[in-house]
């Protein structure tokens, strides 16, 4: 059970992994449409707040498809899905178990804390009462 547990843990760091190629292909396409308008406007200032339209793009990212879905694309590819402990996945449930990914830090906090509190899992997830299992044909 342990070794599956920790099997399920790299499986899901090469899921971020792919989902973060995917934020980060979306973000250079923004980039790509925002740059000429600040150039022609003269707002360079809007580039300050970049990391905070990442870290927007990144928690609705996360929050639709698991919210719609159970999955995002990383996910998908790995065959493992988000379901909830009690009734159906939903976006209150997403978004909860997802505003941690905001910036990576708070991440890296949510899951540290989740560690310190017992849990196999992040704090959030906990919270929002779901888990991440392997994905099978019946689900």
């Amino acid at each position: 059970m342990e070794n599956e547990r920790q099997s399920l843990w790299g499986i899901r760091f090469l899921a971020i992994l792919f989902d973060a190629l995917i934020i980060t292909l979306l973000l250079w396409v923004l980039s790509a449409l925002i740059n000429p308008l600040v150039a022609i406007t003269n707002t360079y200032i809007v580039l300050n707040y970049w990391s905070i339209l990442a870290g927007i793009v990144m928690v609705t990212y996360f929050t639709y498809l698991e919210g719609k879905y159970g999955v995002t694309i990383g996910k998908k590819l790995l065959k493992i899905k988000v379901v909830p402990l009690d009734g159906k996945m939903d976006y209150r449930k997403s978004f909860l178990r997802n505003i941690s990914k905001f910036l990576w830090l708070p991440l890296a906090v949510d899951l540290i804390v989740g560690l310190v509190l017992g849990s196999r899992d992040r704090y959030l997830s906990r919270l929002s009462k779901t888990y991440v299992t392997i994905l099978t044909d019946s689900l």
